[in-house]
């Protein structure tokens, strides 16, 4: 007799990701799929350290059930960490989730009905989708270019759909690694007052950058824009700048929609893991995340420039691309050119044939997919992998 599954269940699929990554056990694999951060760059004697002064100075309050909304060291840490990203929060203004994945369930369970309208980029990142949709969401896709999701565009569809929110990755998104020109993030806010338009901004990315700072966030930039602030989600994250195993992220947004966050959290998990958060906390006050952050920034940087003059130099012109200024991330196309493939998931079969694996794009689209796109990580390989990598590719092409 078959189980009586909710049928919300038939509205998502496992991920495309996380079934590829049971073909990476064959020997030798240089793998580009992955989208989290180098093990090589956690900061382990700093975490010690702090692990070190939770256990010491706050045992009683790292080791025991805490209140749902955060540790309250670890909000007021983190007040400051925006505000050195000209965001001005209170501590009480947010509230600690487990990842900022946790925060896109929350705001699923709080704000969407079964068929109300969400737009995402297209593409996004797969989990969104996959969590949005689960709360019975009818997804909409806006287009992107290089410099973020195409705000004329966005409009219409705002416009046409009438959507609850609108999800955005401002700053090096994943998959697509675009950065959202300062124009587009005030047209943005503007839209949002102008339609009375929640929008949610994820931004687990936007402390990675190469070279230049990118332009503020749309939280920050929404000070300027009278009446924008009350209609904003912010979801930060440090997985991808400390450790992605600690799984602490906060949530930034009005009164309440916290709230109503809070109350399903403790539905959920009652709260965020005390000991993680009093880590976290006692780390961003020895002040050591300026210094990993600058020494992951060089990393990345000269791993990307090495993976963009290898494509260029071993793919030509059957690959299409933007040079990323920041992030984790390529976003790619195939383009056919000389008869070579133009179809991605065939692509990444004879990839993994030669020893190299990165992901097919089409699962990153809510609706229209893209079969040419792909996406590769330049974070987890070094620089001779990167190298022997975009050559195996070169030659599966």
């Amino acid at each position: 007799m078959p189980l009586p599954f909710a049928d919300r269940l038939n509205n998502v699929e496992t991920s495309a990701i996380r079934e590829l990554f049971k073909l990476l056990g064959k020997p030798g694999i240089i793998s580009f799929a992955g989208g989290f951060p180098d093990s090589a760059m956690f900061d382990v004697q700093g975490i010690q350290a702090a692990v070190n002064l939770a256990l010491s100075q706050e045992a009683g309050g790292a080791l025991q059930y805490g209140a749902t909304e955060g540790y309250n060291p670890l909000r007021e840490q983190l007040a400051q960490f925006m505000a050195s990203k000209g965001v001005k929060v209170d501590p009480e203004g947010m509230i600690v989730t487990t990842g900022s994945q946790q925060g896109l369930d929350l705001l699923g369970k709080t704000m969407i009905d079964p068929g109300d309208k969400v737009i995402v980029e297209g593409p996004t990142f797969l989990a969104t989708i996959q969590c949005f949709r689960l709360y019975g969401a009818d997804i909409v896709s806006a287009p992107i270019d290089a410099q973020g999701v195409q705000t004329d565009a966005l409009e219409r569809l705002m416009v046409e759909h009438k959507p609850k929110f609108v999800y955005l990755i401002p700053t090096f998104g994943n998959p697509g690694g675009a950065l959202l020109s300062l124009e587009r993030r005030k047209k943005i806010l503007a839209l949002a007052v102008k339609y009375q338009t929640m929008v949610v901004e994820d931004d687990p990315y936007g402390d990675l950058y190469f070279d230049q700072p990118p332009p503020p966030s749309l939280l920050a930039l929404s000070a300027d824009v009278p009446g924008s602030r009350e209609l904003l989600a912010y979801c930060g994250s440090m997985s991808k700048v400390l450790s992605p195993g600690l799984r602490v992220g906060w949530m930034i947004a009005p009164s309440e929609l916290l709230a109503k966050a809070t109350m399903c959290k403790q539905f959920s998990d009652a709260h965020t893991s005390t000991f993680a958060q009093a880590t976290a906390a006692q780390y961003l006050k020895a002040g050591r995340m300026p210094e990993t952050l600058a020494r992951v920034r060089a990393v990345y940087a000269e791993r990307a420039a090495a993976m963009g003059a290898a494509l260029q130099r071993e793919l030509g012109d059957a690959i299409a691309f933007s040079q990323p200024a920041g992030g984790l991330f390529f976003w790619a196309r195939l383009t056919g050119a000389g008869g070579k493939s133009a179809d991605a998931a065939e692509f990444a079969k004879r990839a993994i044939a030669k020893g190299v694996a990165f992901v097919p794009g089409a699962p990153f689209f809510a609706t229209n997919p893209d079969p040419a796109a792909l996406r590769l990580s330049f974070a987890t390989a070094d620089l001779v992998k990167i190298e022997e990598g975009v050559k195996r590719l070169g030659q599966a092409l």
